[in-house]
């Protein structure tokens, strides 16, 4: 783990390569994701904006005498980490480091960390002192998991543009506070 630590940006950098990507697309990929990092990007800017910390979950925090990491695995094109890193990273920060791991830049630590065989992400890696893997966390808190069970339950009930709106509003409303509980009771 701490070969991907050392490998690992700071979340200024994410911002950063996320903005890169926006402006001056250098792949195939870029261009076809630009909406997404665009939406991305917003949805962090206003996440930073507007989150307040909950000083309940910040006591909690120190009670819990945790002195690891939190790696993240992420891409800012992806909505559920728009919504879920720039939370973390403005929680943690003082009290734990955070780095961000891009996904695409190398597989291997994502197959470490797959979802029901998905590279969902974010995946939220807690790492002790000496790097080694104490728990991880993620893609999605259970309020937008238990969304997502109900679109793929039903898709015709609950058809995807719907269920990618009830997320967004449920991000916006949440700003981070429950990903930060269920990560809170890992530590």
């Amino acid at each position: 783990m701490k070969n991907y630590w050392d490998k690992a940006i700071t979340f200024e950098e994410y911002l950063q390569i996320a903005h890169n990507r926006l402006e001056y697309p250098v792949s195939e990929h870029d261009l076809e994701y630009k909406p997404y990092y665009e939406l991305g990007i917003q949805r962090m800017d206003r996440t930073l904006k507007k989150m307040v910390i909950d000083e309940a979950q910040k006591d909690q925090l120190k009670s819990k005498n945790f002195n690891g990491k939190i790696l993240i695995i992420s891409e800012a094109w992806c909505g559920d980490a728009s919504a879920t890193v720039p939370a973390l990273v403005k929680f943690f920060e003082g009290h734990n480091e955070v780095k961000i791991f891009l996904r695409d830049s190398d597989k291997s630590l994502i197959s470490q960390f797959q979802t029901n065989g998905t590279e969902s992400i974010p995946k939220v890696i807690i790492l002790d002192q000496d790097f080694n893997v104490k728990n991880s966390w993620g893609p999605r808190p259970k309020f937008g998991h238990d969304l997502l069970v109900k679109y793929k339950t039903n898709p015709e009930a609950y058809p995807k543009d719907l269920f990618y709106n009830d997320l967004q509003v449920y991000y916006s409303r949440n700003r981070g506070k429950d990903s930060i509980q269920e990560i809170l009771e890992l530590l």
